[in-house]
């Protein structure tokens, strides 16, 4: 019997949502906006208009003056009367907005949860073994997920579980506490500890604070040179449009036409 064609699962593919996360330029369909940003009496002096940042105008003379800096209006808070826009480089800004993402998600911390398992019958060698482990973890900022396992009949010994548990709390309460008192689920006695904050020193006070600064500095340099490499693109682009215009009549007879 022959092969089926055809035969197989068939493959799904995601497509891609390309789609503007704003609206920008034409896809701005009321008929008036109001334009802010701290570029436009830049943006403004370079392309020979007159606008102001806070006013109302216009929507369609709004994108003509982007269009004419080579920028895009891209409406910023839609449910504001009327919406708000700014004149920006919309690519620009995606990219931007993407890197300080990144940036907020490298420095999210992460809470790790260890796991200690005990038995009723654990012993003392055995316990301390796991209560160093534990005070490893929470130094190093984990939180500890304590618990006692009732294997078979030992369910009967709960009190030495609780006991037990109650004994490690103790043990470590100079770098943990814990969020409740033990608590039984099905055959586990659990208890979770987090670890406490503890007080920088003022060497570590310092670094954070030249971290800090650094980061500043180097955004605010993004930023200058941002607004310096615009700057010159629309001086660059008024300049090549005055030259393209036609003379008038007195520069032509200035000129001996």
């Amino acid at each position: 019997m022959g092969r089926r064609k055809g035969g197989g699962r068939k493959r799904s593919f995601v497509r891609e949502d390309t789609a503007p996360k704003h609206r920008i330029n034409d896809m701005i369909r009321v008929p008036e906006i109001r334009l802010v940003g701290d570029n436009v009496d830049t943006i403004a002096a370079g392309i020979g208009e007159t606008f102001k940042a806070g006013e109302v105008y216009d929507t369609r003379q709004a994108n003509k003056w982007a269009r004419a800096a080579e920028l895009d209006l891209v409406e910023i808070s839609p449910k504001a009367s009327p919406p708000v826009v700014k004149l920006i480089d919309y690519k620009k800004f995606l990219y931007q907005q993407k890197q300080r993402d990144k940036e907020l998600k490298a420095n999210t911390v992460q809470t790790v949860v260890k796991e200690v398992r005990f038995g009723p019958n654990t012993g003392e060698h055995d316990f301390e073994f796991k209560l160093r482990h534990a005070r490893e973890f929470l130094e190093e900022g984990s939180k500890v997920k304590a618990y006692v396992h009732f294997r078979g009949r030992t369910i009967v010994f709960k009190d030495r579980g609780e006991l037990l548990l109650l004994r490690f709390m103790k043990e470590l309460e100079d770098v943990g506490s814990a969020e409740t008192m033990p608590t039984m689920e099905k055959r586990r006695m659990n208890v979770m500890i987090q670890p406490k904050k503890r007080k920088k020193t003022d060497a570590q006070k310092k670094k954070d604070a030249d971290i800090k600064a650094k980061k500043e500095l180097a955004a605010s340099k993004a930023a200058a040179a941002a607004a310096t490499e615009n700057k010159e693109e629309i001086a660059a682009a008024a300049a090549a449009d005055k030259q393209a215009a036609p003379a008038s009549a007195p520069e032509k007879e200035a000129a001996g036409e």
